[in-house]
């Protein structure tokens, strides 16, 4: 609920506060991305962002980066401060040392170690405090995506990316797909794999394209975990992901059939091994979700193929879908589709959409859905 002193100037600095946020996107797993901004007589006299894990948090930057003494004013942050000790400290400490007189804030942090606890202290120690609604909280939750499913589930945000034809395609009855989407648009996919801690493949997919599955855009700071799903743990020693794997870690899903000198094979080579149990495949997704998140992955890009695909939307667990639509048409009654599982039997029971953006990219169209928020 909006605090009634929230006005259009706090709305207006907490916008800064996000766009300042931003600035770090793909850079602070396992942290979420924040943004802050100080006002004093109207007028801002600092502002910072977290830029990476580890390293000062956004409130702690804009106090240092005060032109005059900050007692007395308002500090806009986008997300709750911490107020527990971690690889920082604590920047409710710092905010009350500073004498700062109000915080106004965009989203709650969910996770234990906050929920609320922060703006507690912060009210102990004599700072007004306002928790602001509206259009700039939704806003402020959906940067930090990834950071709130995690919290509350422990699983990270799933992205379900695919580029198909004008007639919903993705390769043709022989499995040629190369490529439907024009290279603007593979950039695009290349820079989501750089913000995203984790970009997945099935087994088939990591057989037919022996993909490298790295972000290769020039300024990577880091690369994604590469996950296979690979239930008999069937992945070849000599594929470009096992043959890459100290240089981008791979993580393989498979379940408890897998034959045990397989799993080894692939541990020596520097593979990391999950094994996922469950009595069918939608209760190992979940079960590989859960093992994932608490490796610390806070976002999946799923990218293929039709088989995977279709598992984590039987399962539930799409969060986003990112589609580019080529100006093909592949035709045939044997080329894929972008989806296999099971499906819905009625369209009345489909997953519809929460919001959704349509841009142009070159030739092709990307429309992306958002199907839950957090």
């Amino acid at each position: 609920m909006a605090s009634p002193t929230a006005t259009e100037c706090d709305a207006r600095h907490l916008e800064r506060a996000l766009e300042l946020a931003q600035r770090a996107r793909g850079q602070t797993s396992p942290n979420p991305l924040v943004g802050a901004v100080i006002v004093k007589h109207g007028n801002p006299i600092g502002e910072g962002f977290h830029a990476r894990a580890g390293e000062p948090h956004a409130e702690r930057i804009a106090l240092a980066s005060c032109t005059e003494d900050p007692a007395g004013a308002t500090m806009y942050v986008s997300l709750e401060p911490c107020c527990h000790e971690g690889r920082t400290p604590p920047c409710t400490a710092a905010i009350a040392a500073a004498g700062i007189a109000r915080v106004v804030i965009a989203s709650g942090d969910p996770t234990p170690k906050a929920a609320g606890r922060g703006l507690g202290i912060l009210r102990d120690e004599g700072v007004e405090v306002d928790m602001l609604g509206g259009d700039i909280a939704a806003a402020a939750r959906l940067i930090n995506q990834p950071f709130l499913k995690h919290a509350r589930t422990g699983r990270p945000l799933v992205i379900f990316k695919s580029a198909i034809t004008l007639d919903g395609k993705v390769a043709t009855s022989t499995g040629d797909s190369r490529w439907i989407s024009g290279e603007a648009s593979r950039a695009r996919a290349h820079r989501w794999r750089a913000e995203l801690d984790a970009v997945a493949v099935g087994r088939h997919t990591a057989d037919v394209d022996d993909p490298l599955l790295t972000a290769r855009l020039e300024g990577v700071a880091r690369q994604p975990r590469r996950v296979v799903f690979d239930s008999e743990a069937s992945l070849a020693v000599s594929s470009q992901l096992v043959a890459t794997a100290a240089e981008a870690p791979v993580v393989l899903v498979c379940s408890r059939a897998a034959a045990r000198p397989a799993i080894e094979s692939l541990r020596n080579a520097g593979v990391e091994v999950i094994i996922a149990a469950g009595e069918n495949e939608p209760a190992r997704l979940l079960a590989a979700l859960d093992q994932l998140g608490e490796r610390g992955v806070q976002s999946l890009l799923v990218e293929g193929g039709p088989h995977l695909a279709g598992a984590f939307f039987d399962a539930g667990e799409i969060d986003e879908a990112r589609i580019f639509v080529a100006p093909l048409i592949a035709g045939g009654r044997r080329a894929h589709s972008a989806i296999g599982g099971q499906g819905v039997e009625r369209i009345a029971a489909a997953a519809r959409a929460l919001s959704t953006s349509i841009e142009r990219i070159d030739d092709d169209v990307l429309i992306s859905a958002r199907l839950r928020e957090w």
